[in-house]
């Protein structure tokens, strides 16, 4: 997965179907840059140690509202809230079947309408009207990851729309103005469970009864989960909102009404004094800072030359940044906005013409930039803890693009201030510490959430300063969990060159640019590594599921029980199927599956970044089963010579499985002349199941050769005679500051250290061996 811009989305392991656990291009707002250390770094046995500083990756903030009711009071300016004890009703009424609800008695009164209807979602909250056009999560790794949202597990179940990777910790402000709606457990996801409406005369009852996601290789519990909470919406407009019993930790809750009136109150100007030097478009007059509706603080940029608007190549490479730090804090907040050349914005995709833009970025900020002739705003919401009347410490730069893609230098800068902050605070709340009314708040939220993920970046720069630049892949596990809504990883890396160096083309994807060594800390040695470190609690980090779990799901590990079992002289399943998954899985985006193909004059797309389900990816050096599609997706297909199609394995990666022909050419371990002919089945109709179960399906087919990949990407370089055959990955266990590593994380890592070195022997063919030495 990479978090810069090498491709043009992202996602993670395969869902049905596969979607990208890669970062690609504006994957992610926040900038790529130079990693920093984490920690400090020993050697225990064959494992590597990472002790984190202290508040590295901030801090943990679980939910704590359970057996207990927030009250929501319409007052003038907002809402006042109190924590109570827990008020439950115990008559759900019926269960509901859509997510749509119509109202029957009385218009619920909120955000300055009064509303007939509102969308329930699976995930935990109500929505009213449409989403306003929200992006992920700014500052986090949500926005940008192509182009689907999620209402829960997947799009279209009511509700609130999050994407698949927002943090819990950074979406709660993004959702300030741009969905109206309540969360009363609002999670991106949620497992199987059920939802129930009563309308009354003056209220109505809307109750969850969920269950976390369990029993899959991106899940934390082998077993269903209790979570039950109640929303109360009374004809007055107060919101009750009551936690009866819940088992999870993460989650938001709040009120987010409208507020978009655009009321303006200047709180003061900021003097400035930029060089000579300094282009006009940079040139730093002063920063006017404003409250804005009572919630975002509001900074105007004014510079002595024209600023270029939306669509001007002029603005390329521009940066304008605000830093906050709260009176106490040890951190600044920065909120930025820089100017975008980037290609694809708008569906223009691989190889489109820039489109010039303004980018926003940062905790809290609004995704609308605003210029004028000689000025660009933007607006945020304050970090949590200020509070009006707040003295806080500003201060202000303006950066251009340095040559050849090298860091951004300082144009022109305004020294730290003081300032008072009135008639503006973080809507940020600690509901749990409101037992007497509190208010009133325009919108009112608080976020529940695990510790912030770490950056590739810093834990690539974490490990190679101390212990050098011996690794083409690192894999990172840990004893805690951070703000994730899945419990796997994705992957990431400056695509090394192993080591000699160098860059590796013939891929697709922009191979031919090894992303900024120096920020992975490498001289060009290190190539690929997960994203965040794997939680010890993670289902995948299990040897075998538990005895009494029992799932026909066939994309998870225990419908396969019986069929893998046969291979082991114990009859019991092969330890360590879902890490196998992810690791393998993981790894091999170093090479794939962003090829296409020239077919005649017509470029084809093979994935991206997984193989199409219809691609034809049959895996010559299976790792378990007699027949396997790539771990990169595809399929198993049997022609059956009527125009339809067998899928005899499937595009997804459990149980774990070897990589197809074309896999082992683009890693360089089989000769063009070894991939025979495959074929892509499009304009795919079901068609039924065969006699064991096998889904059919009708289907347009196009034969593909080695050679039509080769005409749209170049040939592989280094060639088969030439690659790489030898590879070591580090196996990396990370700790909390004053922690060490427990027995069974050591003792679970140490296991999949030798099964990945197995795995990647087998599903080579032994063309290519796998060590995992810290050294």
């Amino acid at each position: 997965m990479t978090r810069h811009a090498l491709f043009a989305s992202l996602t993670r392991p395969l869902l049905i179907p596969l979607v990208l656990s890669l970062l690609g291009p504006g994957a992610s707002a926040q900038r790529e840059r130079q990693g920093h250390s984490l920690g400090s770094v020993s050697v225990q046995g064959n494992l590597i140690v990472v002790t984190l500083k202290p508040g590295a990756l901030g801090t943990e903030n679980f939910f704590n509202l359970d057996q207990r009711t927030l009250r929501f009071t319409p007052s003038a300016g907002g809402y006042t809230v109190q924590n109570l004890p827990l008020q439950w009703d115990a008559d759900y009424g019926d269960q509901a079947t859509a997510a749509q609800v119509a109202l029957h008695n009385f218009a619920f009164p909120f955000s300055g309408r009064d509303w007939n209807e509102f969308s329930v979602g699976s995930n935990g909250s109500i929505s009213f009207g449409a989403p306003a056009g929200r992006r992920g999560a700014a500052g986090g790794r949500g926005s940008g990851r192509g182009p689907a949202t999620f209402a829960g597990r997947g799009g279209g179940r009511g509700g609130v729309v999050l994407q698949r990777y927002d943090l819990l910790q950074t979406a709660d402000q993004t959702l300030v103005n741009t969905q109206t709606a309540i969360c009363v457990l609002l999670r991106v996801r949620w497992g199987p469970g059920k939802h129930y409406v009563k309308e009354l005369g003056d209220r109505a009852v809307i109750t969850w009864d969920v269950s976390e996601p369990y029993a899959g290789i991106q899940d934390w519990s082998w077993y269903p989960t209790v979570n039950r909470f109640q929303a109360v919406l009374h004809k007055d407009g107060m919101i009750e909102m009551s936690y009866n019993h819940i088992s999870v930790k993460d989650a938001i809750v709040g009120l987010y009404p409208e507020v978009n009136a655009g009321e303006e109150s200047p709180l003061t100007t900021l003097a400035a004094t930029a060089p000579a030097s300094a282009p006009a478009n940079l040139a730093l007059k002063d920063v006017k800072l404003s409250s804005r509706d009572g919630v975002y603080l509001q900074a105007t940029f004014e510079t002595s030359g024209p600023i270029p608007p939306a669509g001007d190549a002029g603005l390329a490479g521009s940066g304008y940044h605000l830093y906050l730090r709260g009176r106490g804090a040890t951190e600044e907040t920065e909120w930025s906005v820089t100017g975008s050349a980037g290609r694809g914005f708008g569906g223009g995709g691989r190889g489109g013409a820039p489109a010039y833009r303004y980018l926003a970025s940062g905790p809290g900020v609004a995704p609308a930039v605003e210029t004028t002739d000689h000025s660009l705003t933007l607006r945020g919401l304050l970090p949590a803890g200020i509070t009006a009347g707040s003295t806080i410490e500003v201060r202000a730069t303006t950066t251009s693009a340095g040559a050849n893609g090298g860091a951004a230098s300082v144009a022109a800068q305004l020294p730290a201030h003081t300032v008072k902050l009135t008639g503006v605070a973080s809507p940020q709340v600690d509901f749990a510490a409101m037992t007497q009314p509190s208010g009133p708040y325009p919108v009112v939220f608080e976020s529940f959430h695990y510790l912030r993920p770490t950056t590739p970046e810093d834990l690539a720069c974490t490990v190679i300063p101390v212990l050098g630049d011996h690794y083409d892949d690192l894999a990172y596990y840990s004893d805690f969990r951070v703000d994730n809504p899945e419990a796997g990883t994705p992957s990431n890396g400056p695509r090394g060159g192993g080591p000699e160096g160098g860059a590796v083309t013939g891929l697709g994807g922009n191979d031919s640019t090894q992303t900024r060594l120096d920020n992975y800390c490498t001289k060009g040695r290190f190539q690929w590594g997960f994203v965040e470190p794997v939680d010890a609690d993670a289902n995948q980090m299990s040897a075998r599921p538990p005895a009494d779990v029992m799932d026909a799901n066939i994309h998870n590990i225990m419908a396969y029980a019986t069929q893998i079992g046969e291979i082991s002289p114990d009859g019991q399943m092969p330890t360590y199927q879902y890490a196998m998954s992810q690791i393998g899985h993981e790894m091999e985006h170093r090479w794939s599956a962003f090829a296409r193909a020239k077919v005649g004059d017509k470029i084809i797309q093979l994935g991206p970044t997984h193989w199409a389900r219809g691609l034809q990816a049959i895996v010559p050096y299976p790792y378990e089963r007699p027949s396997e599609a790539s771990a990169m997706g595809g399929g198993v297909w049997q022609d059956n010579f009527d125009g339809t199609y067998t899928q005899l394995d499937d595009d997804y990666y459990v149980p774990p499985t070897g990589y197809s022909y074309l896999d082992l050419y683009l890693m360089g371990l089989i000769s063009p002349a070894e991939v025979p002919d495959f074929f892509l089945l499009t304009n795919m109709v079901p068609e039924g199941r065969d006699a064991n179960g096998h889904p059919i399906f009708k289907a347009d087919r196009t034969k593909i050769t080695i050679q039509d990949v080769i005409a749209a990407e170049g040939p592989r370089s280094p060639d088969v005679a030439h690659s790489q055959r030898q590879f070591n990955t580090g196996m990396v266990v990370i700790v909390e500051s004053g922690k060490k590593p427990t027995p069974g994380l050591v003792a679970d890592v140490n296991a999949i250290r030798l099964k990945w070195m197995q795995y990647f022997d087998r599903v080579t063919g032994g063309r290519a061996t796998m060590t995992a030495n810290p050294r």
